[in-house]
């Protein structure tokens, strides 16, 4: 009976963790070899544990990340140019609590987007709340939020996450407005949060691309400088993925 009521209570406080714990302590009967403290620490243990994973979930859903990604994942092998040891150093989110950036480059298919989601959910797992654009939907949602007045919460919103992934990165010559709309998400976050930058497109040809030296001299001033740069090489990885076997 007082084990009922201790379980409806842990229901009423949402202490899921502790009553999935006291569940499968009261299924074993070595448990009453522990002492109370013991069983105590077992059952808080479970709960942080429980509230740390629903907190992962939660940031993980709000990334919306494009690859479900995991550093252990990726193929060193291959040649595209990846030092191992200094992507599982960036796996450890020293450069997120720098304030650092990380600028992805290398032709389409070679595993850019992938690397950024990996780095990108091994900080949500470290804590850090993360979300992926795609840099054209992105200025799309921009340019609609315009109209509906939403614009500054939009851009707060994803100015204030830790880290952020700019995919598709210099597809097309920016439009004006594109233009200082990005210098506005980039200043935002200057020396305050991450970026993680994916593009085909070579730094030196950055300033084609945003189409204004002014600005361009701005947006490189804070993303380049202090950023970890990694240049992928080598063919698409999807031709390796998707291929087909040939019959004999």
């Amino acid at each position: 009976m007082l084990v009922n009521q201790t379980r409806e209570k842990l229901e009423q406080l949402k202490f899921k963790g502790m009553l999935q714990a006291l569940d499968e302590q009261m299924s074993f009967p070595e448990v009453k070899d522990l002492t109370f403290e013991q069983r105590l620490g077992l059952l808080i243990d479970r709960e942080i544990i429980e509230r740390q994973n629903r907190r992962l979930i939660r940031r993980l859903r709000q990334a919306k990340l494009r690859e479900n990604a995991v550093i252990e994942d990726i193929d060193f092998q291959s040649s595209r140019g990846l030092d191992k040891a200094v992507i599982l150093s960036l796996a450890q989110c020293e450069w997120i609590k720098r304030n650092q950036n990380i600028i992805i480059t290398g032709p389409t298919g070679v595993g850019k987007t992938y690397l950024a989601c990996a780095l990108a959910q091994k900080a949500c797992q470290q804590g850090y709340t993360a979300i992926y654009h795609r840099l054209p939907r992105l200025f799309e949602q921009l340019a609609m939020a315009k109209g509906d007045g939403l614009y500054a919460k939009l851009l707060d919103k994803t100015a204030k996450s830790d880290v952020i992934i700019l995919d598709d990165w210099g597809l097309s010559v920016l439009k004006e407005s594109q233009r200082k709309d990005l210098l506005e998400l980039i200043e935002d976050r200057y020396s305050l949060r991450s970026t993680i930058i994916a593009t085909q497109l070579p730094i030196t040809k950055w300033h084609e691309v945003i189409n204004d030296q002014t600005i361009a001299d701005a947006i490189l001033d804070r993303l380049v400088h202090n950023a970890h740069k990694i240049n992928m090489k080598g063919g698409s990885m999807r031709k390796k993925i998707n291929k087909v076997p040939t019959s004999c």
